[in-house]
Formats: C-alpha cells, sequence, structure tokens
C-alpha cells in the first residue's frame, strides 16, 4: 500500500485545458506546509490537451498522479477511479473547472475533525445560471432529502470531505457520486455539511444540461430502492403484486358488470381504452420491475467479478512508475 497520506485530492477531468495548471497550484497552495497530501488527476477521456498538461504536471511534482481513461466514462467513473487509488486518511474530490475553490479544503478537514465521517460543500452563493442549474438543483436536492432522509442543501456539490473508511465501502456506478452521504448514511455514517466558495466559470462551458435532471431522478428511484428495501425486495415486488391483483379483481367486476348491464360497452370498436388501460398497467409494472431487476443484475456482475467500471489507458504514478493497464 506504501506511505499513508493526510489527503488525497482527486480531480476528475474531462477538456479542462485552460485551467489545470491553476487548478493545481491552488490545490498545493491550500495545503503545503499544513498536510501530507497527493493530487490525483482523473481524466476522463479529453478531447483537448488536457492529457500533455496533465503529463507536464507529473513530471514537475512527484505529489502528482495522473490517470487516464481510454475514452469518456463520466464523472462517476472518474471518481471512482480515483478514490481506488487514493492513499489519504481523508478523500476530497474537486472540479478541474475552477468553481470549486481548493482554499476551502482546510476548512473541511477541519470540520471533519470534529467527529464526522462526511463533511459536503454547500454553494450558498452559487455561482450559475438560474433556470437551467440553480432551480432544477434546488428541486432535485429537496427531492433527494426527502427520499433518502439526508438532509443536505446541495448534494452536486463535488467538493466534499470524506474519510476514507467511507469510500472503501461504498461502490458508485451510473451517476451515484451526488449520492454517497446517502449511501454511507445506511451504515451509520456521521454527516454534515458547510458553505464553501464558488466562483464563476470563466472557461469552457458546463458538461451537463437540463438532460442530466432525468439521470438523477432514476438515480434517484436506484438509491431509495437499494436503501429501503435492497435486503428485501419481496417487499416491493410483493407490494406491487398484491396492487396488481387488487386492481385486476376490480376491472373484472367492471367489465362483468357492463357485460350484464349495457354489453354494448365492451365493443373494442366503441371503447378501445377498455384493452388500452390493461397494456398500460401491464407495461408500466414490468417496466418497473424490469428496471430494478437490472440494476440489482449489474451490481451483481460488477461486484462479483470486482471488475471496475471504467479502462485505463495509462497511470502514472512514482510508486510504480508509468504503468500502462487494461483494467476493466
Amino acid at each position: 500500500m506504501g506511505e499513508k497520506l493526510d489527503i488525497s485530492v482527486v480531480i476528475p477531468v474531462y477538456n479542462e485545458q485552460d485551467y489545470l495548471q491553476n487548478i493545481y497550484q491552488q490545490t498545493v497552495d491550500s495545503l503545503k506546509d499544513k498536510y501530507s497530501f497527493e493530487i490525483i488527476f482523473v481524466d476522463d477521456g479529453s478531447s483537448d490537451q488536457s492529457c500533455k498538461i496533465l503529463e507536464q504536471l507529473y513530471e514537475k511534482d512527484d505529489r502528482v498522479k495522473v490517470i487516464m481513461f481510454r475514452r469518456n466514462f463520466g464523472q462517476t467513473a472518474a471518481m471512482s477511479a480515483g478514490f481506488h487509488n487514493a492513499k489519504g486518511q481523508v478523500i476530497i474530490p474537486l472540479d478541474a473547472d475552477g468553481q470549486n475553490d481548493p482554499a476551502d479544503i482546510p476548512a473541511l478537514v477541519e470540520k471533519l475533525n470534529e467527529g464526522f465521517d462526511i463533511v459536503s460543500g454547500w454553494r450558498k452563493d452559487r455561482k450559475d445560471k438560474t433556470i437551467t442549474r440553480k432551480i432544477p438543483s434546488m428541486m432535485a436536492n429537496w427531492l433527494i432529502g426527502k427520499m433518502t432522509s439526508v438532509k443536505l442543501h446541495d448534494f452536486g456539490c463535488s467538493l466534499k470531505a470524506y474519510r476514507r473508511e467511507v469510500i472503501e465501502t461504498t461502490k458508485l456506478y451510473g451517476e451515484m457520486h451526488r449520492f454517497i452521504p446517502a449511501i454511507a448514511n445506511w451504515s451509520g455514517a456521521k454527516i454534515t455539511e458547510m458553505v464553501v466558495n464558488h466562483h464563476p466559470r470563466v472557461t469552457g462551458k458546463a458538461k451537463y444540461g437540463l438532460e442530466r435532471t432525468v439521470k438523477v431522478i432514476l438515480d434517484l428511484v436506484t438509491v431509495k430502492f437499494l436503501g429501503s428495501y435492497g435486503t428485501k425486495p419481496i417487499y416491493i415486488f410483493g407490494g406491487l403484486g398484491i396492487f396488481s391483483g387488487i386492481a385486476s379483481v376490480v376491472f373484472s367486476l367492471i367489465v362483468l358488470y357492463m357485460k350484464f348491464i349495457s354489453p354494448k360497452h365492451l365493443s373494442m370498436n366503441r371503447n378501445p381504452l377498455l384493452l388500452l388501460s390493461a397494456i398500460l398497467i401491464i407495461t408500466t409494472i414490468q417496466l418497473i420491475l424490469m428496471g430494478l431487476l437490472a440494476e440489482m443484475i449489474v451490481r451483481t456482475y460488477h461486484e462479483s467479478q470486482n471488475r471496475q467500471i471504467y479502462t485505463i489507458r495509462k497511470f502514472l504514478r512514482r510508486d510504480n512508475s508509468q504503468e500502462q493497464s487494461n483494467e476493466s
């Protein structure tokens, strides 16, 4: 395992060539002479000069590690790769676009040392567009809090501080990185939040839009299912089955009533909604159950084989020099 460090800063990178030098220097300035640390950059298949810049940073600073993916796997996969290879007792993810402030890291660590397992950043004065970013985020945070019983103002803020033992027991898939506090809460982790700085984006463009809201909602359904029914799925499947059975009995009684009182209403040419309603009820139940079953199957597939959700093209680190990997 090598020497344990105080802090590992994990920075996912996707086409952020204009700000990498700044985020590196700001991170070093905030941590030097205070903690032993490493900075793990995870390039998520960038198509600009990000990889070249990261290699230069690696060459000049032995505290820098660089993981390069073969293609774009998404922010959750990038964070997972960084977490998996981190040596710090505290692990802190940080966006590479310059909107998070590395100067907040010492305060997060101090708060963590008050006896918490997770300290979540809260972008109270968020510098993003109101319609496309802030309002959907407020709605998502309220919904996530209601469904997971974890009351945070800002689940989407990447800047958080985690104790190593929390991350080691957390598997990430899909867009699940924002739900780490909720997942950790299942195991009794102590969670708090603190206000952090948020800067306007000065280079590049946002990688996500309103379409991300749909993914968040679907992932939230998965988190709620795994948290409430992951060890007792019969409760939800059985509940839906009972509901479906009751509905079928009710519809059967209605059909029998219509048959003996007014047979003309049973004509499919005159009342096509009868068949359509039955089809939609069955289809809805099947789709929901298939989606949840598929989610469980995917997790079993990955975890039973200890497979990761990303493929590394190159891993620059000094303990094993430059390592080429086909890890998948």
